[in-house]
């Protein structure tokens, strides 16, 4: 791996200075930052930072991975950091599991910046071939000397020679949820969920999913060209919203950001005037200048509203698009960070702030107008839920999504039928089951 100039290094030294912990004097001589960080190449440098702020929660990885930090990076080196940060956060839970059972007390908690060096030595060693073993064994021994552990420097030796020497596991007749839920870097508690709500088959495959880099799928016949650039799931949300009210006037997408479904919208309503709102200024202002990019967005106005009263945004509408936020548990292969944050009280939160989004855009509903609900979460607290709690209100009705599906196959929007992904009249999609991320989406009508 060629390593940067000496400007991307003396940058690295700087950033590194700023998460190495300081030693006593009585502590006794160790090797300088500088030179342990001269040992390290930028790529690994950079990971190690991102992977430190995205445990400290300072930052997303998906953020942090285009800062400018990394683009200064040469193209090789951005794809490794990249490969690094995504793979450690996606088998973290793996990697914890194998470093644990060749350390001297697995009972032992490391310090955090020991802990990273280790993932990313065994992820190297466990998971990209081509990084010689003897590069991914040294280097995070001198992550450890540059972060300031250099106490820690023999252990992650040993372990991770230890790891290098060792036989792969063998395949096994028949794994328990626990088993494959730690060999597949995901929270057992959350595996089990999946099992009782999808069954264990659908379970795994959400699992094997997640661990892979998300890849453009097949499910759109139409692509390219004006079409924007967005994963396979999200876009199907917006392709039923759009058919279940093809003749509206005035449409809103009331959590738009980041746009990729307004953008849908737009180009399948050539009729409509939209509006698309989002609680937060700086996300509009970026889904404002990725729409101004597509000549058929010129209809779309914006407004910064919380959907939940929606004070910045006026009159009634024929199709609304609730998008809303959530714990994102069909995402995890784009945002793998999320199985190492998420908490199950997180559903419950989320869930309230859900209701009032959908209370509020429902008030903003003309009668016989449609709303389609939707999130990329696996969790009926956030899902069906919701719904449930909302609908028993009164007035609004439920629209089976299975004729729009039906619809969008024979119109040849759909490359193929997708009975599969219709639950209860609702959408609802499954990675690895299903093309592109895991999506719920439910029509609702004001009678």
């Amino acid at each position: 791996m060629k390593k940067q100039g000496a400007g991307n290094r003396d940058q690295g030294v700087e950033r590194t200075r700023t998460v190495a912990r300081k030693r006593p004097v009585s502590a006794g001589p160790t090797a300088s930052v500088e030179a342990a960080v001269a040992k390290i190449t930028s790529a690994r440098l950079a990971a190690f930072e991102i992977l430190k702020l995205v445990g400290e929660n300072k930052g997303h990885s998906d953020e942090l991975l285009h800062s400018a930090r990394v683009d200064a990076l040469s193209p090789e080196d951005r794809n490794l950091t990249t490969a690094l940060v995504m793979g450690v956060l996606r088998w973290q839970i793996a990697l914890d599991a194998r470093v644990r059972g060749l350390l001297q007390r697995p009972e032992q908690r490391l310090a955090e910046p020991v802990a990273i060096a280790l993932r990313m030595g065994a992820f190297q060693l466990l998971h990209l071939e081509r990084i010689p073993a003897h590069a991914a064994l040294s280097e995070s021994v001198e992550l450890c000397r540059a972060a300031g552990e250099p106490h820690a420097t023999g252990m992650v030796n040993a372990v991770l020679r230890k790891l290098a020497a060792a036989q792969k596991p063998g395949v096994r007749i028949h794994e328990s949820v626990a088993a494959f839920a730690e060999r597949l870097g995901h929270p057992r508690w959350l595996v089990e969920r999946w099992v009782a709500a999808y069954g264990r088959d659908a379970a795994l495959k959400i699992c094997e999913a997640d661990q892979q880099e998300p890849a453009e799928g097949g499910m759109f016949v139409e692509r390219g060209d004006d079409w924007p650039v967005m994963d396979d799931g999200s876009r199907l949300v917006a392709e039923i919203a759009a058919a279940a009210m093809p003749e509206a006037k005035r449409v809103w997408d009331c959590c738009a950001a980041p746009g990729g479904k307004t953008l849908v919208l737009a180009k399948r309503l050539g009729g409509a005037s939209l509006v698309a709102s989002d609680v937060s200024a700086k996300r509009l202002a970026q889904t404002e200048g990725r729409l101004r990019r597509y000549a058929y967005a010129e209809r779309v106005g914006f407004a910064v509203a919380d959907a939940a009263d929606a004070k910045g945004v006026a009159g009634e509408f024929d199709l609304i698009l609730c998008d809303v936020p959530c714990s994102g548990t069909g995402t995890m292969a784009s945002n793998p960070e999320i199985r190492h944050r998420l908490k199950v009280e997180e559903f419950a939160r989320q869930a309230e702030r859900q209701r009032a989004i959908l209370k509020g855009a429902l008030k903003r509903l003309t009668p016989g107008g449609r709303l389609v609900y939707s999130t990329c979460s696996l969790e009926a607290e956030e899902c069906e839920g919701v719904v449930d709690a909302v609908v028993a209100g009164g007035g609004i009705v439920r629209v089976p999504v299975d004729g729009v599906m039906t619809e969008l196959a024979e119109s040849g929007v759909l490359s193929g039928e997708m009975r599969s992904a219709v639950r209860g009249g609702a959408l609802r999609t499954l990675p690895g089951v299903h093309d592109g991320d895991g999506f719920f989406a439910v029509i609702l009508e004001r009678a």
